[in-house]
């Protein structure tokens, strides 16, 4: 009965194509820099960069809600000076419950990082992601109340619905700053922090209705994060988001422990362990294995939301894959004393 239940307010929430419900997620925030920012493009130590997350989640209540992302990003230097570019872009893909409420997003990004000179490194980035979005339903896959009665379902009742179509699309816009620098005389020692402004377009007719009075609400986004070694081999990276958007504010952070298990200077392997939390929602237990130019990460959303009755503390399961490598060229970052990473 839950489960009906459920796909009933799913169905009826989605269909009404309100704008303030919250932006797709991630627990791995590490892996998705796109996502939270367009600025924390080329943020890394290498010169290209391919990640991509998938995220299952409420197996427990509903049909699971199946989450990917892909991003990619290309750093490149300007001229013999010390600023940098970064092309990317990045594709999202959402689906959500037993209706089917499916979101496509293709964002191309653009990644200005500016040198601020001085002995150590430091960048102010400026950076735009812009493209396209395809929402889409199922109607065959809505039941409603309409269909309801007599204490029994009839798949074949009227659903009651009058929505005009089973998709639409429009164009999204995001707009983010970022900066980072070293921190004292250790160039592994660094810092960022970083705002976005999320749907800048404020995309109209968002709605299955073809309402022109919905419009999507901006968001904005503040990003902190550090890493400090603890030692020879091993250091630690904290870091944190705050979004809002309308009237829903999330808060999610946490801390990763890394340790180099080889004696190199520029280690071959790494594995790191740690736990995230997402306020009054979940937490979140990290490990991440990287065998370079390669890293997986596994985490698990422990929920402990109004809704862990229901969902026996079961929330999302995701699992994500990075490629992060120099270019073997004369003009690598590699060969750079100052260069944006992170």
């Amino acid at each position: 009965m839950i489960k009906k239940i459920g796909h009933i307010l799913i169905a009826c929430f989605f269909c009404m194509g309100t704008a303030a419900a919250q932006d797709i997620h991630f627990s791995q925030i590490f892996e998705t820099p796109l996502l939270r920012n367009p600025a924390f493009a080329g943020l890394f130590s290498g010169d290209v960069r391919a990640q991509t997350v998938i995220r299952s989640h409420w197996t427990s209540i509903t049909d699971a809600y199946q989450t990917g992302s892909a991003n990619l990003e290309f750093k490149m230097p300007i001229g013999y000076s010390d600023d940098y570019i970064t092309l990317g872009g990045q594709f999202l893909y959402d689906k959500a419950g037993t209706t089917a409420l499916s979101a496509t997003h293709i964002l191309p990004v653009l990644n200005y990082h500016k040198s601020l000179g001085g002995n150590k490194s430091s960048y102010l980035s400026l950076a735009f992601m812009g493209g396209y979005v395809q929402r889409s339903i199922d109607r065959n896959k809505i039941t409603t109340n309409s269909q309801y009665g007599g204490g029994s379902f009839n798949a074949g009742a009227a659903t009651g619905e009058t929505f005009a179509k089973a998709g639409y699309g429009y164009f999204d816009g995001t707009a983010g700053l970022s900066f980072n620098a070293q921190i004292g005389n250790n160039p592994d020692n660094n810092f960022f922090i970083g705002a976005a402004y999320h749907h800048f377009t404020k995309p109209k007719q968002i709605s299955f209705y073809s309402d022109p009075t919905v419009e999507m609400s901006p968001k904005i986004v503040t990003s902190f994060g550090v890493r400090t070694n603890v030692s020879d081999y091993s250091y630690i990276t904290l870091e944190g988001d705050y979004s809002k958007q309308n009237s829903y504010k999330s808060i999610v952070g946490g801390v990763l422990y890394s340790y180099r298990l080889d004696e190199m200077e520029d280690p071959n392997y790494l594995i790191h362990a740690g736990v995230y939390m997402r306020m009054n929602d979940a937490i979140i237990p990290v490990i991440k294995i990287e065998p370079r130019p390669l890293a997986i990460a596994l985490s698990y959303d422990v929920n402990i939301s109004s809704l862990k009755q229901v969902s026996r503390g079961r929330g999302g399961f995701e699992i994500s894959l990075t490629y992060q490598q120099y270019n073997q060229r004369s003009n690598s970052s590699s060969e750079a004393t100052r260069c944006p990473k992170f």
